[in-house]
């Protein structure tokens, strides 16, 4: 396999634009929740809200991810009605401050937020529970949005002792595939769909690193992938484990570096998205795969 080979040429729509997936696409991370693992607290003010979206925009995001409920391990589950005060009033700013063209994600599960994301302009669902709560995917049929399903067992506060694979892989591959018919049965298009293989749920550090190392196995599904992750716990464990122990990385931002290694090594194996916290780093090893790539 070219260590620069293009990506496949897939593309989503939303209402009335289209996003050109066979050229890879920064998605920022934007939480407005006071308990992310990362950067819980910090982007909850409306304006902070924008400002940090103006920002991940210039160092070139394509998409943004708003989040409003924590999905970290053993998180609790947020009520509806904080879910949407959390959110809504940052989609309204952002696309009356940046206009109709980025792109933007709605990171929930939960229908009733998403309904009330899209009618303030929201463009994607990103759901880490694959539409899996009732009339999720009914209501995804019904917009007619693009569906970020990710791979997951059980609940944030279940999914650690869910962590038994006989082939990751094949395992994660095969449990995808369920969910896509399921959804598509109900009437969600396979066009709209992106997969996302989940590292950081229901999976342990072996697990992660054969998925990694072999995500180009879920190019079999035919679908595009977005590929998430940014400042988990695992990046950790890979210098900790190879014997770098100079480095703490005590905090999360600390894994920002390795974290774009992985991204790119995501892409070269056929991700289109690539979801991160750190934009900028995203986009400066993008450039040098991008240069590289023309001289194969």
């Amino acid at each position: 396999m070219s260590l620069f080979q293009s990506l496949p040429a897939y593309q989503i729509s939303s209402r009335d634009k289209t996003l050109d997936l066979s050229q890879p696409h920064i998605m920022g991370i934007l939480n407005v929740t006071p308990d992310s693992f990362s950067d819980g607290g910090q982007f909850t003010a409306i304006d902070k809200a924008v400002d940090h979206c103006q920002q991940m925009i210039a160092e070139g995001a394509t998409i943004i991810d708003i989040g409003g409920e924590s999905t970290r391990p053993n998180a609790d589950v947020v009520a509806t009605s904080d879910e949407i005060k959390r959110v809504i009033p940052v989609v309204k700013a952002i696309r009356q401050s940046f206009g109709h063209d980025i792109w933007l994600s709605i990171d929930t599960s939960n229908p009733a937020v998403m309904a009330a994301a899209f009618e303030a302009g929201a463009d994607i669902w990103n759901d880490v529970r694959a539409l899996k709560r009732e009339g999720a995917a009914i209501l995804a049929a019904e917009l007619n949005i693009p569906v970020m399903l990710m791979h997951m067992r059980g609940e944030p506060t279940t999914m650690n002792n869910l962590a038994q694979y006989n082939d990751v892989i094949n395992d994660v591959s095969t449990e995808l595939l369920a969910r896509v018919d399921e959804v598509t049965s109900i009437g969600v298009k396979r066009e709209k769909l992106i997969i996302d293989p989940g590292f950081g749920f229901a999976k342990n550090y072996e697990h992660h690193c054969a998925l990694l190392s072999q995500l180009s196995h879920l190019q079999g599904l035919g679908l595009p992938m977005m590929f998430g992750i940014s400042r988990k716990r695992f990046l950790a464990e890979v210098l900790t484990n190879s014997g770098v122990e100079a480095v703490a990385m005590t905090q999360a931002a600390e894994r920002d570096m390795i974290g774009t290694a992985a991204g790119i090594f995501a892409l070269q194996q056929g991700a289109s998205i690539i979801r991160t916290h750190n934009v900028a780093m995203m986009q400066q090893s993008i450039a040098l795969w991008h240069q590289l790539s023309g001289y194969q």
